[in-house]
């Protein structure tokens, strides 16, 4: 009987460990994307479908909005939300979001956008935010973070609102844009010297620094705007250097190494690395866009191996101790992609 019964002990743990093997071992694969326009084809749904992804994040301009008139700008989600692949994608996977400048409501617009406390509701609206949310009271925007634990792996978004409290940016005057900037496919702002300007605001900024302490295996900067390419002349974290810097510094500060960044915004696609005062490498994969193509690609300096400026996604996938960051096109094949060892 003793024999017997360690026997049957041996084997159920055997099967035990097995599974719990197997169960760490499923990747968990998350979607990004950004860019995308209510009036345009959108055929890149079915591939991003049969991903079957755990979790699908919207970088941003998840509509084209550019308006005051908050029933138009109704009009265009409930557009949005209604074609087939994506109420697929709402029907199968978990998606959560942020905002950029054309669904906040108007090109590049900052804090004086004055209907922003309406397009917020609409918003929330359409990503089945709950009413009790602070996401919905706040007074200084929509920033959220979301935890997403399976097999065994504890994965945390941190998604900040870059639009809310945002200062007015500095740009150079019309006739030097025309003559130097355009030319080279740069846009007209420059780099803010005043350290009082703010995308995030404080408030915002303690939130953030709070959740870099929070438990995670692996992090991700989930931002609808660059933060590591510099100089573009277009909208990015570069125009506001202190803030980035301050960013930087949290990572140091708090040790953060299990730390990349997915971005939206430009139209296309990148990958991106600095090197930290540590030395350990920051990547940044721009995802952009579901709809929206430029070709035009701006310098970046930062860049790693090509530009892709064709409809796309962005995913990534954690498998062991693998973090391995794609570009994807509209039939759902791979055009970039890198593995970072954790």
């Amino acid at each position: 009987m003793k024999c017997i019964t360690t026997c049957i002990f041996f084997l159920i743990t055997i099967n035990t460990t097995m599974a719990a093997k197997q169960v760490s071992d499923v990747p968990i694969k998350i979607l990004f994307g950004s860019c995308l326009h209510q009036d345009k084809p959108q055929p890149i749904w079915q591939a991003m479908n049969q991903e079957q992804a755990d979790l699908f994040v919207l970088l941003g301009d998840n509509v084209y909005g550019d308006t005051e008139d908050m029933q138009e700008l109704k009009a265009k989600y409930a557009k949005q939300w209604a074609t087939s692949g994506m109420q697929t994608m709402l029907a199968n996977t978990l998606t959560i979001g942020i905002w950029d400048d054309h669904d906040f409501g108007e090109n590049d617009a900052g804090a004086e956008y004055p209907q922003k406390e309406a397009s917020r509701q609409i918003m929330l609206d359409y990503f089945n935010v709950p009413k009790d949310s602070p996401r919905r009271i706040r007074a200084d925007g929509i920033y959220t973070s979301h935890i997403l634990t399976q097999s065994n792996k504890k994965v945390q978004i941190i998604l900040p609102d870059l639009r809310w409290n945002r200062s007015p940016l500095e740009s150079v005057d019309k006739l030097h844009y025309m003559l130097s900037k355009a030319p080279n496919d740069l846009g007209p702002y420059i780099p803010s010297k005043d350290e009082a300007s703010t995308m995030l605001g404080e408030t915002q900024w303690q939130w953030l620094e709070q959740q870099l302490q929070q438990p995670a295996d692996v992090r991700v900067l989930a931002t609808s705007l660059q933060f590591l390419p510099e100089f573009s002349g277009w909208e990015s974290w570069a125009n506001l250097p202190h803030e980035r810097q301050r960013f930087l510094a949290l990572l140091d500060k708090y040790q953060i190494d299990n730390l990349v960044i997915v971005s939206g915004d430009t139209h296309w696609s990148e990958f991106s690395q600095i090197a930290r005062n540590n030395q350990k490498l920051l990547w940044e994969m721009t995802a952009s866009g579901l709809t929206e193509e430029w070709k035009n690609v701006s310098p970046n300096q930062h860049r790693v191996g090509e530009s892709y400026a064709k409809a796309n996604y962005g995913v990534i996938e954690l498998s062991g101790k693998q973090l391995t960051m794609s570009i994807k096109d509209v039939s759902g094949n791979t055009v970039m992609s890198h593995i970072i060892e954790l």
